[in-house]
């Protein structure tokens, strides 16, 4: 077996598995016995450092029918049952036969690296004499890697714990060393892994601590005086770090967004050298939150103008100290951070660094009144921290704990019907639903999680014995069955025939106990955008 089938062979296990285990022992396996230059891929592509496409969708398409001599409405029908062009592509293609132009993972990436720049004729070379040599299984990996989408359902946490177990490191000492700014191409397995990450990086970035779902009532947490109670913003988790006389700006996502936020510019000669910051990244103005709406006009911008820096600026709001004068302070308890998260702000004094403010309260009841406010503060609702904690990696049980408030929702009927993707790709998963507009029905969101498997597998049954019309991959269904929407916000929207759009729109339930008769319509949106800005301006 060649290291390239291997890597196919687990990504063909970790797609197909639904055990963490069973997962965690494959890439421990594969780790253990891979050469370094594969490792570092594989912990690239694994963590979500996808490489760029190297031809278009369509043009794959177009060389697949030429191969296969089929008719593109016969490939484009194939597609539309399969429900993925890699794996459509991968079944299609005649046995294998010939030599592939790799036979390891790392010297397939270089190779695809190299010929971004190539002409058509040399790309279409490369990819031609690599489906016929290859098998269905690599075929689709290969697919994957050449079309930009790969991706693999495994955890941060998961890769880290398999490299743990075949590597003298601690599992949060990994967790750090494979953030940040590193490119797979140029970085070798030993210096990715050298414990003192920053003395390499100076952009590197610290492993986010995520909160557990509170799903019990506060009480069963003890003493409130053992807790910092804050508000749970709605924006983009960062870091902000200063070192070495650079500022740098983190998204939780691990994206590099220094330059998407020239407000925090002016904060590289206000912080001291050697501070790392963790916070929100949030529109406001007067040190008010703005609502995600807003945030959403800077998101994925390259050029900022004047308008959008004045109608949405954006502000830090800063809730921890994970760095301080160059030492790694995430292991001191958060009451001792946070003292001197409150000093630094109040030296800085400028308004693209705010402080989140904690929440006083006396009781646990008092709280439970006080998150009902939430959206009045343009919260999601509140974040619990024990005062001694820690600064973890990644999601751990205990110390912080995220208490949201209940989501919005309305009833809505489903009329349009798409198959998913993964091991979803041969089930109707992807939905979209509609509110009553008199005798109209409107469409106002998409949603495809929420259901148990059975429930999928029961709507899927539906939509295909109830098909009225189709669009391609769509297929509009018999308006039947009624399901309670959930979503986190609401906001005016040109771009949507509704004329609003939703934040997270999710199936909440299944309404068996309604009809088509008993939905939501049109007008209760707009009451509810209604009430939703009002709580905004309040």
């Amino acid at each position: 077996m060649t290291p390239f089938a291997a890597f196919c062979n687990l990504v063909h296990l970790l797609g197909s598995s639904t055990k963490t285990n069973e997962k965690l022992q494959a890439l421990a396996q594969y780790f253990a016995s891979a050469t370094d230059a594969d490792k570092v891929w594989v912990i690239a592509l694994f963590s979500g450092r996808r490489p760029k496409r190297l031809v278009s969708s369509t043009t794959l398409q177009l060389w697949c029918t030429e191969i296969t001599a089929l008719p593109l409405w016969l490939f484009e029908e194939s597609y539309h049952t399969v429900g993925d062009l890699g794996e459509t592509i991968a079944l299609l293609l005649p046995p294998p036969e010939g030599e592939p132009t790799c036979t390891s993972l790392s010297a397939f990436m270089l190779q695809m690296q190299a010929l971004q720049a190539a002409d058509e004729a040399e790309k279409k070379a490369f990819i031609i004499t690599n489906w016929k040599a290859l098998n269905t299984n690599e075929r689709f990996v290969f697919n994957k890697l050449m079309s930009g989408g790969f991706r693999i359902g495994v955890s941060q946490k998961t890769i880290v714990n398999a490299l743990a177990k075949t590597i003298a490191l601690d599992a949060a000492v990994i967790a750090h060393c494979i953030s940040g700014n590193w490119n797979p191409a140029t970085t070798a397995f030993e210096t990715l892994l050298q414990p003192n990450a920053t003395q390499f990086d100076d952009s590197k970035p610290y492993p986010f601590y995520l909160a557990y779902p509170l799903e019990e009532a506060p009480a069963n947490l003890g003493e409130p005086k053992a807790w910092q109670a804050e508000w749970k913003w709605d924006g983009i988790r960062g870091q902000i770090i200063q070192r070495n006389q650079q500022l740098y700006v983190w998204s939780r996502g691990e994206e590099l967004m220094t330059d998407k936020f020239p407000e925090y510019q002016a904060l590289q000669s206000l912080l001291p050298n050697g501070t790392v910051m963790d916070g929100e990244i949030i529109p406001a103005i007067d040190g008010k939150p703005l609502p995600f709406a807003v945030m959403q006009t800077r998101i994925g911008r390259k050029t900022i103008t004047k308008k959008q820096l004045q109608t949405a600026p954006i502000t830090f709001f800063a809730y921890d100290l994970l760095e301080w004068q160059g030492q790694d302070i995430r292991t001191w308890p958060l009451q001792q951070r946070r003292s001197l998260l409150e000093q630094l702000v109040a030296q800085v004094q400028h308004p693209a660094l705010l402080l989140s403010p904690t929440i006083a309260f006396e009781s646990w009841d008092a709280l439970i009144a006080l998150r009902q406010m939430s959206r009045e503060h343009l919260a999601e609702g509140i974040m619990l921290k024990r005062l001694q904690s820690a600064y973890q990696v990644g999601r751990k049980v205990g110390d912080w704990w995220k208490w949201k408030v209940d989501p919005l929702s309305i009833d809505a009927v489903l009329i349009y019907a798409q198959k998913g993707h993964g091991r979803r790709s041969n089930l109707y998963t992807d939905y979209t639903f509609a509110v009553r507009d008199g005798d109209t029905l409107v469409s106002f969101a998409k949603a495809y999680s929420g259901l148990t498997d059975k429930e999928f597998a029961a709507v899927d049954a539906f939509v295909k014995a109830n098909s009225i019309e189709k669009f391609g991959p769509v297929r509009t269904v018999k308006p039947a069955l009624v399901f309670e929407i959930g979503f986190e916000g609401i906001a005016a929207s040109n771009r949507h025939k509704s004329g609003v759009a939703l934040r997270f729109p999710r199936m909440l339930r299944w309404r068996h106990d309604k009809t088509i008769n008993d939905i939501n319509t049109l007008n209760d949106l707009k009451q509810l955008l209604a009430l939703y800005n009002s709580g905004e301006k309040n």
